[in-house]
């Protein structure tokens, strides 16, 4: 039996589209990466303004942080404009609820999670 000592080898055409697309890989994640970076930033930004545009209608019984964290998470976690409007809804709704404590700071934090405001 005798062995062929000639090789076989790769084209040098493939080796050069190979590189070629590594690079335009590692170019395209470093662009998305960046991009993903920003998107979710500006999801905090936006989830940041509407909760001070509803802390707009605290009165002196507010709903604690527990109640803000919710809508936080709710708000965030929303895919389109009707998910965003439930969320919104719904902490105006815990809004009211604690406003109907306005009788003094005992009724406002007695087991209503709700915090009194001096």
């Amino acid at each position: 039996m005798t062995f062929s000592r000639k090789g076989q080898g790769l084209p040098i055409n493939v080796i050069i589209v190979a590189a070629l697309a590594l690079i335009v890989l590692v170019v395209l994640v470093v662009i998305f990466t960046g991009q993903t970076g920003r998107f979710t930033q500006k999801v905090g930004e936006e989830t940041k303004t509407e909760l001070f545009k509803m802390r707009i209608f605290y009165g002196q019984c507010r709903p604690g942080e527990s109640f803000e964290n919710t809508f936080t998470k709710d708000f965030d976690a929303a895919s389109s404009e009707e998910a965003k409007d439930t969320a919104k809804s719904s902490f105006r709704d815990e809004i009211d609820r604690c406003k109907e404590f306005t009788d003094s700071k005992e009724s406002c934090e007695s087991g209503s999670g709700c915090v009194w405001q001096s």
